[in-house]
């Protein structure tokens, strides 16, 4: 299996900073996607960030020019530097990845547990 374990997250002021990190670990052949979404309460998990193996991102429009995904594929880690933070910017963080487990697997969604984050205004 794969296991996603996210860290980082917290309470901050609006403003601030925050970076989170999701390390990927268990049977791993390959990596290809590695992202980061969001759910707010009562409203459905939508994409924030994702990095593509060769270094690729797309992010979506509320977050650009404040957020940046990064990666770290000999440590099969990736990171989520989250500037000038919002309210709105608030809800619990997912890691995703899109791996196989071997050659004969095929790639598949694994998540992490999550990692809240709270921006305070």
């Amino acid at each position: 299996q794969v296991q996603l374990v996210e860290s980082g997250g917290g309470l901050v002021q609006a403003g601030g900073s925050l970076r989170l990190s999701c390390v990927a670990s268990g049977t791993i052949f390959s990596i290809n996607t590695m992202g980061w979404y969001r759910q707010a309460p009562g409203e459905q998990r939508e994409l924030v960030a994702i990095i593509l193996s060769g270094g690729s991102t797309n992010y979506a429009d509320s977050v650009k020019d404040r957020f940046t995904i990064s990666r770290d594929n000999a440590k099969n880690t990736v990171y989520l530097q989250m500037n000038s933070l919002k309210p709105e910017d608030t809800g619990v963080y997912y890691c995703n990845a899109v791996a196989k487990r071997s050659l004969w697997h095929d790639y598949r969604d694994y998540w992490g547990q999550g990692t809240q984050v709270t921006v305070s205004s």
